[in-house]
């Protein structure tokens, strides 16, 4: 590797993933301040809330930073497949337009998603093996195995003239995770004996005594579950955990139950493993057509929707909306999964439609059925005794996850840390690190089949509109002498009174309230329908805050004759 020239620098940049869990997107920067090339790792996606974010089911990370320097992007380069990591790369690689590096079962899914957004001819991708290595202009990457709850999950030994990086990705250490390699110990003795000068790692189970559990116990624990059960058992668990998929199928096997998916991503995370050679002892899966024919005690459903996603497989049996599948009392849901932090009113919502049809429920608290994916302080304790780092820079958490992360770095005598948030432009060398430079970032919302800004004014709307309620007031003015012909009508909506006599005063309030500031205009005022509404729309809106504290938002309409 060539020395380094007096005037570079190595930085580190997260666009997302620092200050919340999911939506990573994080780059590396090489060379002098005005002529560095870059290297995306990840490029994923966060979900919305309906309270937050009505209407808005994905969040992207805003890309505007490295998408003003994209002739400098030498390539994306993904750890693993799961949707926090590789969920933006359709709606985002538009604006970057860079090569794009995966291994072979998350390159499997990315083509799907590249085909959906109509771009599967259009991007550059190349699939490295597993343990494989790769050269972007100044960056050496090698791909080190680790263990998770996704199949090839690989950290990123990343080599430039001015130190070695190790970028964890997701991981934890399971000494028997059914699908895969365990964890390249041996990979990682050697970057410490090397020198690893900064280790960018998840802090996502920061505050989680001991360790995560193997899946090897979960496997034995779920068909132990699954024989305690009569009638129909539906399991449900993150599809893209392929090792808990096929903890399931086999428990069906050993249960004399025969499965059946339901729901499009357990299909198609199926698909994409069976392309690369994983489940290839499954036992036989049956049609969900099948299934309807097979005794209650023969079936064994394996479901999408463990965190109560609103048009997911589960959420709709649970409403008795499913056309091919159908939970009553004496059936069995097993929740092989954990909730989500912001998903337990969902979560709790299906729980109580089960339990209202007299479905039983088993979850996590009730029985080991499920173990993370991420590393809890034991294991993180044991890749800073692997990996040595000379600077520890925690991402993938909370902001309290990452200052608790950086805690314990400084507990393990890591000489430096920095406890980044997104948009900080961190130096790792030459000299101490430290935050050089604050970059725009922010949060991409997509809204039906269009990617908006998130304070995009229909956004502004939508959250008024849910937390005020509307009112519009309509009226016909006589175009010579702008006079009042009909009206004012006023229809409200979210915006209600004690009964509808007091309502009908209120909206007679309102109404009169839209006439009064009409005709407090000037006649040459009244010719101008922007004058016209302005006036009306802020006493409509003081109106009615004196009836309802509240700012609704008003609309109005004029129509002249």
């Amino acid at each position: 590797m060539k020395k380094p020239n007096p005037d570079d620098e190595l930085v580190f940049l997260p666009l997302g993933g620092s200050g919340e869990i999911g939506m990573n997107l994080n780059a590396y920067g090489y060379g002098p301040a005005e002529a560095r090339k870059w290297i995306i790792v990840d490029i994923g996606v966060t979900f919305g809330r309906e309270e937050a974010t009505p209407g808005v089911d994905v969040i992207l990370p805003d890309p505007a930073y490295l998408a003003d320097a994209s002739a400098d992007i030498l390539g994306i380069v993904l750890t693993h497949a799961h949707e926090d990591h590789i969920g933006a790369l359709g709606w985002l690689w538009p604006r970057l337009k860079a090569p794009v590096y995966a291994t072979p079962f998350t390159a499997a899914l990315v083509r799907e998603k590249l085909k959906e957004r109509g771009l599967l001819d259009k991007v550059p991708l190349t699939e490295i093996p597993m343990k494989g290595k790769l050269t972007l202009g100044p960056f050496d990457i090698e791909f080190v195995t680790l263990t998770h709850s996704i199949p090839e999950p690989n950290g990123l030994a990343i080599r430039t003239p001015l130190g070695l990086v190790w970028h964890t990705g997701d991981w934890k250490i399971d000494p028997d995770p059914m699908i895969g390699e365990v964890t390249d110990e041996v990979t990682l003795r050697a970057m410490a004996e090397e020198g690893v000068l900064a280790m960018v790692c998840d802090s996502t189970n920061v505050f989680v005594e001991g360790t995560s559990g193997s899946e090897a116990d979960v496997r034995e624990k779920l068909a132990t579950v699954i024989a305690g059960c009569t009638g129909r058992v539906a399991v449900t668990a993150f599809a893209s955990n392929v090792a808990r998929v096929e903890s399931a199928l086999f428990a069906a096997r050993r249960c004399g139950r025969k499965p059946c998916l339901v729901g499009r991503s357990m299909h198609r995370i199926v698909g994409a493993a069976k392309s690369v050679g994983l489940l290839a002892d499954a036992p036989q899966i049956l049609s969900e057509e099948e299934a309807v024919s097979l005794a209650p005690d023969k079936v064994l459903y394996l479901c999408t929707g463990s965190q109560g996603e609103p048009r997911a497989a589960l959420t709709r049996i649970a409403r008795g909306e499913f056309r091919n599948v159908a939970l009553h009392a004496g059936d069995t849901v097993i929740f092989s999964s954990r909730v989500i932090p912001g998903n337990e009113t969902a979560i709790h919502g299906l729980y109580n439609a089960f339990l209202e049809r007299g479905v039983e429920l088993i979850t996590a608290d009730d029985a080991p059925v499920h173990v993370s994916g991420h590393p809890a302080r034991d294991e993180l304790r044991q890749m800073y005794q692997w990996a040595r780092p000379r600077i520890a820079v925690p991402v993938h958490g909370e902001r309290r996850h990452i200052l608790e992360h950086a805690r314990l770095a400084q507990e393990l005598q890591v000489s430096e840390t920095i406890a980044p948030n997104n948009g900080d432009l961190i130096r790792l060398a030459p000299g101490p690190a430290a935050v050089i430079d604050e970059v725009p970032s922010g949060r991409l919302f997509v809204d039906g089949g269009v990617m908006i800004d998130a304070d995009d004014e229909a956004m502004r709307d939508r959250r008024r509109l849910g937390a005020e309620g509307a009112v519009n007031v309509s009226m016909v003015v006589g175009d010579k002498k702008s006079t009042i012909l009909a009206g004012p009508n006023v229809l409200l909506r979210g915006l209600s009174m004690a009964d509808e006599e007091v309502l009908e005063a209120a909206i007679e309030e309102l109404a009169r309230a839209a006439e009064a500031a009409f005709g407090r205009l000037a006649l040459e005022q009244r010719q101008d329908d922007e004058a016209v509404e302005g006036a009306v729309m802020r006493a409509v809106r003081k109106a009615a805050d004196r009836l309802w504290g509240k700012r609704p938002l008003v609309d109005v309409s004029i129509l002249r004759v």
